[in-house]
């Protein structure tokens, strides 16, 4: 066991598994990988890739089985009238670690991976996995970062994370009756996934989606990391030649992963980040992917990096999920086992990236939305209050027809374009946010990768050369030196011009033929944003400067 890590944690779950016959620390990744096969945890696909299965209701995150331990001493910092942000008593979350130490004995193997969250070791926490699952200890392995030879600088180096998981066992539900949710069968439900931030520890139990461990870990981080001035956001992080790094945060759908694939400029990583006095850095060693649909010539970089051949026991890349033939061979058009297939691997895995994952201070942050009403310009710059409103809205739209009895697209509201993974109260991060746009005069724009000419099954869905060209000019730093005409309804800053882009489509109300129906659309638009915000924040601490940037307002 890593005697440096060791006062990072409490001992008495290692105490208590010490006796188990076979505690394997800390394999090296060729090993883990052989105990994944010799325990038919997952097979050899034919480029060499591991491909696993979950049972039909793990195959994704499970929100509302997902609570944090309320304790006198955190509740008053997390804002609990998030959907969320679960409540759960100390005793039974107590009740429920038992049951999973209790399962974790009775495992063959137990594995234990000692790792870190954070590229910069100033702020890098320490976390153990501690599971009965060598593939979960092989994700751990993906995704978290080794320990750094100088983890001693870290704010958490006596205040490690410990996670413990038995992903395929299941709560009783009789024990647990009233304790926990509510099925509508009428059931108890006998998953759960829980983080105590006050002890520092995590349990998982019945949730087999690999993705479970990193959004708790995800959260974890989110939770700790504002209270040293650093602010996690959910977003990918690129970087040009010139060291300026550029932010891009949306929801999924948005085109957050194939804008960040830049040939020009290098990865710092796809998913999670921290803004500190310092700059950027990424919280992870690797990227965990949607492959339902995945194209070659769309997204060569994850393509290559999921799909390049190698000897099993060299490649270690996860693909959950997805369809797989006698052959070994893919199918990642097939969407019958679900649309949420993923896979996690290595960031050395891509070419063009940046080994370190930190850069400086952000030169331009961008929003990403896929406006299905087609009322929102294609590229728009936000000041601090405007950038702070919409941070705090986290807008996109479902599609009309992709849900019974959706005839018409859907405004969808996540707070900080990650909602339930943010479980500080709002005003914190919106906060920051501005703060740190203003002291290193960070640009942000909002970039509508949506429609326009109409809605969604009426307009265009926006060219994704069209979209690139914007971005180009937005990281470039040419949209600073235009001039800018002002949205009354949406309150947002239209570029008159922008290079590449033909000046019409531009401001939204030239693309539609009817002009009456833009107006009536948009103000439809606006009142939902009025309506969310008032739900979500009426009784918040948010400046009024903020709340007059909200549409509808």
């Amino acid at each position: 066991m890593d005697t440096n890590l060791e006062s990072s944690f409490n001992k008495s779950i290692i105490d208590i598994i010490e006796g188990h016959n076979n505690v394997l620390v800390n394999l090296d990744r060729k090993k883990l990988i052989k105990h994944v096969l010799d325990n038919r945890e997952a097979m050899a696909s034919k480029n060499g890739a591991l491909a696993t299965w979950t049972a039909p209701e793990s195959t994704g995150r499970r929100p509302k089985d997902t609570y944090i331990v309320k304790r006198s001493t955190s509740e008053a910092n997390i804002d609990w009238s998030s959907p969320n942000n679960i409540p759960i008593r100390e005793d039974v979350f107590n009740m429920i670690f038992s049951d999973a130490l209790d399962f974790l004995l009775k495992k063959e193997n137990i594995y234990i991976t000692d790792r870190v969250i954070g590229a910069d070791s100033k702020y890098a926490l320490p976390v153990r996995t501690i599971t009965g699952q060598a593939l979960t200890a092989l994700f751990s392995d993906n995704m978290f970062r080794p320990v750094p030879k100088d983890i001693k600088k870290s704010v958490f180096v006596n205040r490690g994370f410990q996670l413990v998981t038995v992903p395929f066992d299941k709560l009783n539900s009789i024990k647990y009756k009233s304790l926990l949710r509510v099925l509508p069968n009428g059931d108890t439900s006998n998953v759960a996934v829980i983080m105590d931030f006050d002890r520092r520890l995590g349990v998982i139990v019945g949730s087999a989606y690999l993705g479970s461990v990193k959004k708790l870990m995800f959260t974890v981080m989110n939770y700790y990391l504002p209270f040293g001035g650093v602010l996690p956001l959910h977003c990918s992080a690129n970087e040009d030649k010139n060291g300026n790094s550029a932010l891009l945060l949306g929801l999924s759908g948005t085109g957050k992963t194939t804008l960040s694939a830049d040939p020009e400029r290098s990865l710092l990583g796809d998913d999670e980040h921290g803004w500190s006095i310092d700059g950027i850095a990424n919280f992870e060693n690797g990227c965990y992917a949607k492959m339902l649909g995945i194209n070659p010539d769309r997204e060569p970089e994850i393509y290559d990096a999921v799909m390049h051949k190698d000897d099993p026991l060299n490649h270690g890349a996860i693909i959950e999920n997805a369809m797989v033939y006698p052959t070994g061979e893919f199918d990642f058009n097939d969407s019958r086992i679900t649309e949420n297939s993923r896979t996690s691997y290595p960031l050395s895995f891509l070419s063009n990236i940046k080994e370190s994952s930190v850069s400086g201070h952000p030169t331009t942050i961008l929003f990403l939305t896929a406006d299905a009403y087609g009322v929102l310009p294609p590229v728009s710059k936000l000041d601090q209050n405007q950038a702070m409103l919409w941070f705090l809205m986290g807008y996109t739209s479902k599609l009309a027809g992709t849900e019974t009895g959706i005839t018409e697209p859907q405004a969808t509201f996540s707070r900080f374009f990650g909602q339930p993974f943010m479980p500080l109260n709002p005003e914190i991060y919106s906060i920051m946010l501005g703060e740190k746009m203003q002291q290193y005069n960070t640009k942000v724009y909002l970039v509508n990768t949506g429609w326009f000419g109409g809605v969604y099954g009426v307009g265009k869905r926006i060219d994704l050369k069209l979209t690139r060209a914007m971005v180009n000019a937005a990281l470039s730093g040419d949209l600073e030196n235009v001039e800018y005409i002002y949205d009354e309804i949406f309150h947002l800053n239209i570029p008159k011009t922008c290079p590449g882009i033909p000046n019409k489509i531009l401001n939204p109300v030239n693309m539609w033929i009817e002009k009456k129906d833009y107006e009536l659309t948009a103000t439809r638009l606006a009142n939902k944003f009025s309506a969310a915000f008032d739900e979500a924040y009426g009784d918040k601490n948010i400046k009024e400067s903020v709340r007059k940037q909200c549409p509808g307002k």
